[in-house]
């Protein structure tokens, strides 16, 4: 789901761009004097957006201002939803641990997936891992990508993973538990060379 929204995210703010590019561009070139079209909005570079009779036009109508209104609290929701799906953390910053003391500890979630990642990449038939931690500091949930080579058994390297890695770092980090999404994808091999 992240790439697809990093995808509209890339494509909306694209043609944002643009579309504010090309405005500006022929309201810069007009107003320097550059030839128009007979279609385009201006005629020359004393022409202004919106004539005095374009701006009042509806004004005295019932209907114009709860349009308006209505249209601009549309675009507001949409560009804080936007912003806030933008700035929004993808990966857990912190874990915390219980030290017994009532205390607790913060352990950096980088630190764990950097374990969970080593670890993981250590079993046999694993040509590679990626580990991230979502969710709350107190309940971390991991998610975790192995590149499973082809003469591996996806469930034995699942269980070597679950029993091994996943538990090691639920354990060292004094979880109750650790939820973990695991996705496996087999590594391509290249050609063997027969002589």
């Amino acid at each position: 789901m992240t790439t697809v929204l990093g995808i509209v995210n890339r494509v909306f703010l694209g043609l944002v761009g643009l579309i504010l590019l090309v405005l500006g561009g022929s309201v810069l070139a007009v107003g320097l004097g550059a030839p128009v079209p007979s279609w385009w909005i201006h005629d020359s570079k004393h022409d202004v957006l919106l004539s005095d009779a374009e701006r009042t036009r509806w004004r005295d109508d019932g209907w114009w201002w709860p349009v308006v209104i209505a249209v601009l609290a549309v675009l507001l929701l949409l560009a804080l939803w936007w912003l806030v799906a933008v700035l929004r953390r993808r990966r857990l910053a912190e874990v915390l641990v219980d030290t017994g003391d009532g205390e607790g500890a913060l352990l950096r979630g980088r630190a764990l997936e950097n374990v969970l990642t080593q670890d993981a990449a250590l079993i046999d038939g694993v040509g590679g891992a990626r580990a991230h931690l979502k969710g709350r500091r107190g309940a971390p949930e991991a998610h975790v990508r192995l590149a499973l080579e082809p003469h591996v058994d996806p469930v034995t390297a699942l269980t070597d993973f679950t029993t091994g890695p996943l538990t090691h770092a639920k354990t060292s980090a004094g979880l109750a538990s650790l939820p973990a999404e695991v996705r496996l994808k087999g590594v391509k091999h290249g050609a063997e060379r027969v002589s």
